[in-house]
């Protein structure tokens, strides 16, 4: 039987909070009911009415996700306080078991608001008509008795600090369950507390969120390719999976001291036994000689605004064979190998190539794709995928002129692919269609252009 609980998120990254949500409930195998299509669910809302079948599905929910801020079994909501409990009332039997001899403490909170202790106070009175015989006990009660008033946003206006109390768009009313522990986690992982980490470290709130993404648990492989200082390495790891890095400058990974940098950060967070290796090498030019090796593909592919791609290759041909310039050296240097710019959007669509070919059927890929917002459109990602590889969530972290887009893409397929060639060329349009230019296209360029749109001729 499916029971109708409230869940409180934090008021951050609102479009990741679905995804999340799903991904986590696949992981441990939890129906959710939502009340209607959740790619239409207003997430601008951090209030969201949801069915399960168990409190201790719920309470997995909040133990995990990180956006959770709370859960709470849902007894009322309206317009007023009348309307919501009158909803309370028709809800008697979810809690008229707790009337008797249960202590409880209320809670009144508001959402874009601060409610005066003094209304606080007359909120609280107004339950009266429940009649909890129980003693209130404000430090070990039995049971937390959860208000929640939401407010319309007025940030950005100068308004007196209670303007408009009581003049709120809903209520909504419950028990509480489950506090979200998991956001505890932001706290652990937070990059300035770290023993190594770089200019390009991934904040640690998103780190657990695309760990999230690509199911990590006990038992699971997961490899990132542009492994950089290993920001979602420990996150993914601390949730049991076993972890496989690479990229091709080795100086990230490394450090100057004589432990690498990452090996170190892991033995700070105790998942240093679930990194299984570090290697350095371009992703191009890979050593894997079989595929369908990973659970999950997790990674942040640089893009060009603080750290560039790059790809083995010169940018401009040998004038002279460079077998007969390397046999023909005075010194005893190693050769180091000459690397060229790795075009994002030829960067992206290889990687999905790549997460085909090493992927576990049923396996996810999860990056970060930067787009221009105002020439993005739905047709970018499908100039990225291939056969046997589904979009299955695209979130918006939004920084104004442009933004980055947590993509994860699922492996649906069983059948087997050979390994990629990286020679990602176009799709070639029909004679009398313009080829579809993608916004994540050349982005570097247009970032430090400033985004301007190129002026028409006159």
């Amino acid at each position: 039987m499916t029971l109708d609980y409230l869940f409180v998120f934090a008021q951050a990254h609102e479009e990741f909070r679905i995804p999340e949500l799903l991904s986590v409930a696949e992981l441990y195998d939890i129906k959710i009911t939502f009340p209607e299509d959740p790619a239409k669910a207003d997430v601008s809302r951090p209030f969201m009415v949801l069915g399960l079948e168990s409190e201790e599905d719920v309470k997995q929910l909040a133990r995990r996700c990180i956006l959770i801020k709370s859960v709470h079994e849902f007894w009322g909501r309206g317009k007023t306080y009348e309307d919501m409990f009158a909803m309370t009332r028709e809800n008697r039997s979810r809690w008229d078991k707790y009337v008797a001899d249960t202590s409880f403490k209320f809670r009144v909170e508001a959402y874009n608001h601060t409610i005066p202790q003094r209304r606080q106070r007359e909120i609280m009175e107004s339950f009266d008509w429940m009649d909890f015989l129980g003693e209130i006990n404000m430090r070990n009660a039995e049971i937390t008795l959860s208000v929640f008033e939401e407010y319309v946003d007025k940030h950005g206006t100068t308004r007196h600090k209670h303007e408009g109390d009581g003049d709120f768009v809903e209520v909504f009313f419950g028990r509480l369950l489950e506090e979200g522990s998991a956001r505890k986690l932001i706290q652990t992982f937070d990059v300035k507390k770290r023993s190594y980490f770089g200019n390009t470290s991934m904040e640690a709130e998103i780190s657990l969120l695309m760990a999230n993404q690509t199911l990590a648990s006990p038992g699971k492989l997961v490899y990132d390719p542009f492994v950089g200082t290993g920001s979602m390495a420990y996150t993914t790891a601390h949730f049991g999976a076993y972890v496989y890095g690479s990229d091709i400058d080795g100086r990230q990974m490394r450090g100057k001291d004589k432990t690498p940098g990452i090996m170190r950060a892991a033995a700070q967070y105790g998942v240093q036994q679930r990194i299984m290796d570090l290697c350095t090498f371009d992703v191009t030019r890979n050593p894997w000689r079989c595929g369908e090796l990973f659970d999950a593909i997790i990674t942040d592919p640089p893009y060009g605004v603080r750290a560039g791609a790059k790809r083995l290759g010169r940018k401009t041909p040998l004038t002279r064979p460079s077998q007969q310039y390397v046999a023909n050296r005075q010194d005893d240097q190693p050769y180091i190998p000459p690397t060229r710019p790795y075009e994002l959007s030829a960067l992206a669509s290889d990687l999905v190539l790549l997460a085909r070919y090493m992927l576990k059927p049923g396996g996810r890929l999860v990056f970060f794709l930067p787009t221009v917002t105002d020439e993005y459109a739905e047709l970018d990602l499908h100039t990225l995928l291939c056969e046997g590889m589904e979009v299955i969530a695209n979130s918006l972290q939004d920084f104004g002129s442009w933004g980055r887009r947590l993509i994860t893409i699922k492996k649906t397929t069983s059948e087997k692919y050979s390994p990629p060639t990286f020679d990602t060329t176009p799709v070639t349009a029909a004679p009398d269609t313009p080829a579809h230019i993608p916004a994540h296209k050349d982005f570097r360029e247009k970032y430090f252009q400033g985004f301007k749109k190129d002026e028409p001729e006159t």
